[in-house]
């Protein structure tokens, strides 16, 4: 946040404090006790169950290619020089093919994770809405501020909102 900003909202709630014929309600929502809440959790539970199978398969593929390595180093000195060759390219083909999978997993997850994000962001936009509405609020701000007294603080009403 700007120095001006913050000057700003200090000049804004000094001349609100102020007024005696102007009587606003504020609120504070502390967004990391949001994105520590059990929904929040329940979105990293639910991406790690989604993604479970894929990771499963990935580790698979890993085994595989690590025991077919040490069994080809087992038995190198008794092949043939071709192909022992011909078996380590295609050792690497696979583990070039295993890198190109986890890399699409991982993109994958990053997407499917920003998708969820944003949903929890709408949704507890919405839950401040609904109470700043419901409540009579004039001004909830999201994190700003230096120090911000338990009066103001609705955090705990959004969470329940949430639920």
């Amino acid at each position: 946040m700007s120095v001006f900003s913050k000057i700003a909202i200090a000049v804004f709630f000094t001349v609100l404090a102020s007024s005696n014929a102007l009587a606003a309600k504020v609120g504070y929502v502390q967004m990391k006790s949001i994105m520590q809440s059990q929904q929040s959790l329940d979105i990293g539970k639910k991406l790690m169950a989604e993604f479970k199978p894929r990771t499963a398969e990935l580790e698979k593929i890993r085994k595989q290619i690590t025991d077919k390595e040490a069994a080809l180093d087992k038995d190198a000195a008794t092949m043939a020089q071709k192909d022992l060759v011909a078996k380590r390219q295609e050792l690497d083909r696979q583990k070039i093919d295993l890198d190109r999978k986890k890399t699409k997993q991982h993109e994958d997850f990053e997407i499917r994770k920003q998708e969820e994000l944003n949903n929890f962001q709408n949704n507890v936009n919405a839950a401040v809405t609904s109470i700043g509405q419901s409540e009579g609020y004039d001004l909830i701000l999201y994190n700003t501020g230096g120090y911000i007294g338990p009066r103001v603080d609705i955090t705990d009403k959004v969470i329940k909102a949430l639920k």
